[in-house]
């Protein structure tokens, strides 16, 4: 049989249309010996990487390219076009045009391109297919403008010459045959070719009635509503082969150019490598070089302050070990320029978080003033954050005062360059209990019915309807013996973990070795801010490196405090005070903690937080290490709390089990309860002989 490819899967995947998964998407193409498949989403490429990935490992061609609206050169509307990628530079090509689309063409409310863009871009690398009942053409021919239609078809193919096809659906559509009829005579006319392709928006003719269940989330609406439109039909769902041949029988070339097209498409993206920016020196050194010795020249100014000349041959032998790691992977640019950025902050008052996450194990950061914790001291392991046995991004957790993130973001963009910098995007999902009360809603059934079924799902973080109903035996027997309540749910069930809306990501922030639109498009949300089209998985996999610039609103709240503080001690004669002076083991903080007065302490101050707390009573800030590590899901409900406090009041240590005579070291401070991952590296140190890195693999 003829291996064709299947075009235009339209599935607008970061906004409200299609319920088609990118994943059951290629395995259902795989199934059906497709050996190609496009998806082109609407003003966007949001599904790109996840396509191609798909794609690739299945063994089918991806075709990436994007449906934009144009608008008419009268100015009564806009129409469609489908672009698709020939190569990198139709990529790019794409990318500028959608960048301005989404950034200057927002006047009408959406992203829309103006004719004169297209007419100015290089369009060399691109296909262009005509939008079928809605590009164009369509909109002409339907309105019998013939000769306008002549005209504009003559336009196009003078735009793509060779690279513009007249696009033909059979999705039963009002005036479709009218339309085909039409097209076919005006492409046999002034010798265009026709593509046969079909715009899928579900997998199973069966998913429709869940495809216009989400439509009306989005728009609103309820299903019987009368007035709602009907944009849509069963027929939008992935065709076979055979299915697509029996339909375009007549008319053999359409469903032969859709393999011309594919054999055209050659875009392959280039995973795996990592784009780091430059970071610009004024001395005619290397990143590598300037590293070491600006790491090297602070921590001696750190040990000289601190007196600890004493461990100097400690220090000097983990910083050159950290630095030939960092160096080794290609990593220099990325520690200057997040040092040089938290430099700036503070030389402009913008208070910066001491540093948490993994990042907190590497001396070389803390040597640059990145972190504000000695690793050694805190015994933090470096190979958590960076292994050169497991190849990964590195990735610092920033804290900026709420009130000066932005001026930092504006400070990175101005040394970068603007068109290199932006917030990265994040598209949220339905989850459980709100699909469930969605979906009620375009049903049609009363509130207080549908909420109590949503209550019956358990308050848990990730929990999904499946898990619900296998674990909620109420949930199950309902689901089992009511038929509205199994409608509700098995349409539940199909939407749950799509895309519903679009945001921000708390503090991604993209900066690239050149313009962004070499890399994806950007569009601006409704607060005028930059955005990726490209989330931060999808960013890391086409090798841009996220910085996170995180707005904390405790810096600004202490970052007050010392201000009114110091203010009063002015007016005394008082010496100021900064928080670089307040040590560790000061007993009154403790005793005020113990109150469980904790409002405004970050991470300290929920309900649960605070009945740990009045449980653990610590006294120590080891204490205070080990509540943030056992306030979470796996150890409040393994027991390893109870355990934790119960050893610690025993006041005994011939009561802790160590497990083995040589884990005492690793384990002490925790009274024998493995509770850190750096503990978990240790053991394997210990017990096995494995190196830091090793272990980390096995973490």
């Amino acid at each position: 049989m003829t291996r064709f490819v299947h075009l235009s899967v339209h599935t607008e995947y970061s906004l409200v249309d299609s319920i088609v998964r990118v994943g059951p998407l290629v395995a259902a193409a795989q199934a059906a010996q497709m050996p190609a498949v496009a998806i082109t989403d609407q003003n966007s490429v949001a599904a790109m990487v996840k396509l191609y990935r798909a794609a690739v490992t299945a063994g089918i061609k991806p075709i990436l390219g994007a449906d934009v609206c144009v608008a008419d050169a009268d100015g009564d509307g806009h129409s469609r076009l489908i672009l698709l990628c020939r190569n990198t530079a139709g990529f790019r090509a794409l990318s500028r045009l959608l960048t301005r689309s989404g950034i200057e063409g927002r006047s009408s409310g959406r992203p829309m391109l103006e004719r004169s863009w297209i007419e100015a871009e290089d369009l060399d690398g691109l296909i262009a297919l005509s939008g079928g009942l809605h590009g164009e053409l369509g909109r002409l021919l339907r309105s019998d403008q013939h000769e306008r239609a002549r005209s504009a078809l003559r336009t196009w193919m003078g735009l793509f010459p060779g690279r513009y096809y007249i696009e033909l659906q059979r999705l039963g559509w009002p005036q479709e045959s009218a339309y085909i009829k039409a097209a076919v005579a005006l492409a046999v006319e002034l010798d265009a070719p026709v593509v046969a392709t079909n715009e899928v928006r579900f997998l199973e003719r069966s998913e429709f009635d869940a495809h216009e269940t989400r439509v009306c989330i989005a728009q609103g609406h309820t299903l019987d509503d009368a007035r709602r439109s009907r944009e849509y039909t069963e027929e939008q769902y992935l065709k076979s082969p055979a299915e697509m041949t029996a339909l375009f029988a007549d008319l053999p070339e359409a469903i032969e150019n859709s393999i011309e097209i594919a054999r055209r498409c050659t875009l392959e993206l280039d995973l795996g490598r990592v784009f780091l920016p430059n970071f610009e020196l004024e001395a005619a050194t290397s990143t590598a070089e300037h590293l070491k010795s600006l790491s090297r020249e602070r921590l001696e100014r750190y040990l000289d302050k601190s007196g600890l000349h004493d461990q100097r041959e400690a220090y000097d032998a983990r910083l050159a070990r950290e630095l030939e790691v960092i160096i080794e992977m290609g990593f220099e640019g990325y520690f200057l320029i997040v040092a040089d950025f938290i430099e700036w902050s503070r030389e402009h008052a913008i208070p910066v978080g001491p540093g948490r996450g993994s990042g907190a194990g590497s001396l070389v950061a803390f040597s640059l003033g990145i972190t504000n914790l000695d690793p050694i001291e805190h015994d933090l392991l470096f190979e958590r954050f960076l292994n050169p046995e497991r190849v990964s991004m590195p990735d610092f957790d920033i804290d900026f005062c709420i009130d000066g993130r932005d001026r930092v973001i504006g400070y990175v963009a101005e040394k970068y360059g603007r068109d290199r910098v932006s917030q990265i995007i994040t598209y949220g999902t339905m989850a459980a209990k709100a699909v469930v009360r969605d979906v009620g809603r375009v049903l049609g059934m009363p509130y207080g019915y549908v909420d109590r079924i949503a209550k019956l799902i358990p308050n848990e973080i990730g929990i999904t309807l499946q898990q619900a109903l296998a674990d909620e035996e109420e949930l199950r027997t309902l689901y089992e013996t009511e038929d509205d309540i199994s409608s509700l749910l098995d349409l539940a069930l199909q939407l749950e973990g799509l895309a519903r809306n679009a945001g921000t990501h708390a503090g991604g922030v993209v900066i690239a070795p050149s313009q962004l639109t070499d890399f994806m498009p950007l569009f601006i949300d409704e607060n005028e801010t930059s955005l990726t089209q490209l989330d931060k998985d999808d960013l890391e996999a086409i090798g841009l490196v996220k910085f996170d610039f995180l707005g904390l609103k405790t810096l600004t709240i202490v970052d007050r405090a010392v201000a009114t503080i110091n203010a009063g001690r002015e007016r005394t004669g008082e010496p100021p005070v900064s928080l670089e002076q307040i040590p560790f083991d000061d007993a009154k903080t403790y005793r005020l903690l113990n109150t469980c007065r904790t409002t405004a302490v970050f991470q300290l101050e929920s309900r649960g937080m605070r009945d740990l707390i009045k449980r653990l009573r610590p006294d120590c800030f080891d204490d205070l290490v080990a509540i943030l590590a056992l306030f979470r899901p796996g150890p409040l409900q393994s027991g390893m709390v109870d355990e934790f406090i119960d050893r610690k009041h025993s006041h005994s240590d011939a009561n802790i089990d160590y497990l083995h005579p040589s884990l005492k070291p690793v384990l002490q401070p925790t009274y024998g309860v493995i509770l850190y991952q750096e503990q978990v590296m240790q053991i394997a140190q210990v017990l096995a002989g494995y190196s830091l890195g090793g272990a980390d693999l096995l973490r």
